[in-house]
């Protein structure tokens, strides 16, 4: 957790200032008990009305002036807190956008979530507490403990039996949560993974009557969570009933001794008061010390969570020796490229080589698992390849910065991806400072005007998060809006084309040969007639290429592409 206290370093100020006040509280509460006895050892018993009053209001203005510096302090320290939280968000948020895709399979979307908000605010409230507790605690015991002392020092030595007692609660509830906290955040981590899952995909649990499972599979999570969390309340319930009691015996036998002493006449009962006002003090610092311990382990589990996202470092790297394209044409060449995906027993890839050119259509056909849409990850630099090379131009993309990289690519996915605005703002996501024709011309060639001019407010009509309020087509006839408006030199079609009916396809597919005759256009697809009419076909299976050429040359020299076609076209449609 240390090492995340670098992010307070911009409100240091306000720390400092926080600290600088809650000293000025604890003399002020450490001075009103003294006070206090003045008035009954001098004022009450010599029945000194106006010593009572000069006592009174030198009171009321140490303990206004108290109010105000913990008022002051709380808000600094809340700012602090706030401020660090913020940072602590933006840092994490920055680090997970520069995660490869490996990165993100290993942690998973709703764990990356759960650490970015509820770790963070576990953190946030420690700070906030520590800044106005912490501080203040050690100044109130110490200075406690000297002005009972100063007040009878024999009396003082109960504190020599309290103290270490307390300690030794703190310490083996201190044991017992730690472990527990741990595995509360992972609970956490479970029921936010079911539940994204069933948000995410309730039309096909619904599809498949799997609401009652559904439910069933929440509420193993949810109990799981709920039995843990009662388990570490259960332990950490004793230890407030503990320390009140605690306390308590300790002002009985400060009375008692105390009682006695002043039968004795060795004691005054003013002094008893501000004594137990004293060990009061005493003892509530050490049980505000001990609280924040009692948080402590849930924080330290969240901060370690926290540094395991801050601290991983991404396996896709930017180049130390940047090379740069000048004059981009977008021709794309694999050599020899062999990939695996993590904990995979088999290679996605092996031994790939192909080159696209500009002003040609390259596709990729193949069954389900072949390596069709890994190829494109891989241009994208989304993962990077175990052996071979994959060059752009002549250069290694590997040494290409990854901005300038994507910079020269539109990309459209297999599954159609758009955010919560307005249609505008999605096509306009391609490039920022498009202007309103060219997001008509991107939408037009993408065939998406003729749904878009029957909305209410035509490009500035709002898009629901997800896309939830368009059809399936819709969606991907933006997303290919998306990738047109960028103008790149090099074109990435993943499977996009499937959710279009035959019509639309071909549509798009004449709209886009033309705006794209210059650049390298590479398609990945499942349908036959969508690529018949490409320059290159590379079929793959199981990851290896089992031919390569043009429609009619595969239909004679490739047994698995001519098997692909004959599934779905009939014997005149062939050639």
């Amino acid at each position: 957790m240390i090492k995340l206290l670098k992010f307070l370093k911009p409100y240091r100020n306000y720390v400092i200032v926080s600290l600088i006040l809650i000293f000025f509280q604890s003399i002020s509460e450490l001075y009103l008990p003294n006070l206090m006895s003045d008035i009954v050892d001098i004022g009450i018993v010599k029945g000194d009305i106006r010593y009572i009053l000069q006592k009174g209001e030198i009171m009321l203005l140490v303990a206004a002036g108290g109010t105000v510096s913990a008022i002051v302090a709380s808000y600094l320290s809340s700012q602090a807190a706030m401020g660090f939280g913020k940072i602590l968000r933006n840092k994490i948020f920055s680090q997970v956008e520069n995660f490869s895709l490996q990165e993100f399979d290993k942690f998973g979307t709703a764990s990356l979530i759960t650490r970015t908000t509820n770790d963070v605010n576990q953190i946030q409230m420690v700070i906030m507490i520590t800044l106005r507790m912490v501080a203040r605690a050690p100044l109130i015991c110490i200075g406690g403990i000297i002005l009972a002392v100063s007040k009878d020092a024999r009396l003082s030595l109960i504190l020599l039996i309290t103290v270490p007692i307390l300690a030794f609660l703190v310490f083996v509830l201190y044991k017992k949560a730690m472990p527990l906290f741990d595995a509360i955040q992972k609970k956490i981590d479970r029921v936010n993974l079911i539940l994204r899952e069933n948000l995410t995909g309730i039309r096909v649990i619904r599809a498949f009557n799997k609401i009652e499972y559904e439910k069933k599979r929440f509420n193993e999570a949810n109990i799981d969570l709920t039995n843990m969390s009662i388990k570490v309340n259960r332990i950490m319930a004793w230890l407030m009933p503990a320390m009140m009691l605690l306390l308590n015996f300790t002002i009985i036998a400060v009375i008692w001794f105390g009682g006695i002493r002043i039968d004795k006449g060795t004691m005054q009962v003013g002094d008893l008061m501000a004594f137990i006002q004293y060990i009061i003090q005493i003892m509530f610092s050490l049980i505000m010390v001990s609280v924040v311990f009692v948080m402590l382990p849930r924080a330290s589990a969240s901060a370690l969570r926290i540094n395991e996202v801050l601290e991983i470092v991404p396996k896709i790297k930017e180049p130390e020796k940047p090379e740069e394209i000048k004059n981009i044409r977008g021709v794309i060449e694999f050599k020899d490229v062999t990939f695996s995906y993590p904990g995979a027993d088999e290679p996605a890839l092996k031994n790939i080589s192909f080159k696209a050119e500009p002003g040609k259509l390259t596709a990729i056909i193949g069954g389900t698992g072949s390596g069709k849409s890994t190829v494109l990850n891989l241009i994208m630099r989304f993962y990077d390849a175990d052996s071979g090379s994959i060059l752009i131009d002549g250069v290694d993309i590997k040494l290409l910065p990854q901005t300038k990289l994507r910079d020269m690519i539109g990309y459209v996915p297999q599954k159609a991806v758009l955010f919560s605005g307005t249609i505008a703002d999605n096509i306009r996501f391609g490039k920022n400072d498009a202007a309103d024709e060219q997001i008509r011309k991107a939408a037009c060639i993408a065939q998406a005007t003729e749904f878009i001019f029957q909305m209410k407010d035509e490009f500035n009509s709002e898009i629901s998060q997800g896309g939830k309020n368009l059809s399936g087509g819709q969606k991907q006839r933006l997303a290919i809006a998306r990738a047109v408006v960028k103008r790149p030199k090099i074109y990435l079609f993943d499977d996009c084309f499937s959710a279009l009916d035959f019509k639309t396809d071909a549509k798009v597919r004449a709209a886009l040969r033309e705006e794209t005759k210059d650049a390298t256009v590479i398609v990945v697809a499942q349908r036959v007639a969508t690529i018949m009419d490409a320059d290159q076909i590379i079929v793959l299976q199981k990851g290896e290429i089992a031919g390569i050429g043009t429609h009619k040359q595969l239909l004679n020299t490739c047994q698995i592409y001519r098997e692909i076609v004959l599934s779905q076209l009939s014997g005149e449609e062939l050639i």
